[in-house]
């Protein structure tokens, strides 16, 4: 497939179909209102977005209210943000395993992901592993 360069062809194309962001180019993938419209669709487009734009909370936020398993292609930075990272795991407890190490061993987040799916336990710090209530909580 040939790689869009115009926005308005880029615009058209991610209205379609989110994942057409991949065949966009550099430039095109770091623009928000195209981004936007991709990331609403789905939030896994966020793949094929611009680093910097993986790292802007607005974009990410979007991205992981609509799957919260794109938490896997926002920034080291956002994996480390308390708010995303509970948005991302009230949509799906099994994006823990995408957030930081210390939100992983945060009680809160993790009791967020397990009640919203009890394997998420499994990506929970060693720490927070072992707690009996979240034990109970998984095997519910």
């Amino acid at each position: 497939m040939k790689i869009i360069t115009d926005k308005n062809g880029a615009l058209i194309a991610v209205k379609k179909n989110s994942f057409a962001l991949e065949y966009v180019n550099n430039r095109l993938q770091d623009d928000p209102e195209i981004v936007k419209i991709a990331v609403e669709q789905n939030g896994f487009a966020l793949k094929y977005v611009s680093d910097r734009l993986r790292d802007d909370p607005e974009i990410v936020e979007i991205a992981v209210k609509q799957c919260g398993f794109a938490l896997q292609y926002v920034s080291d930075r956002l994996r480390n943000n308390k708010k995303i990272v509970k948005i991302a795991v009230e949509k799906n407890g099994l994006a823990l395993h995408y957030a930081s190490d210390r939100l992983r061993d945060n009680p809160e987040i993790v009791k967020i992901a397990v009640k919203q799916d009890g394997f998420a336990l499994e990506y929970a710090s060693d720490r927070l592993q072992g707690d009996i209530e979240l034990r109970k909580l998984a095997n519910n």
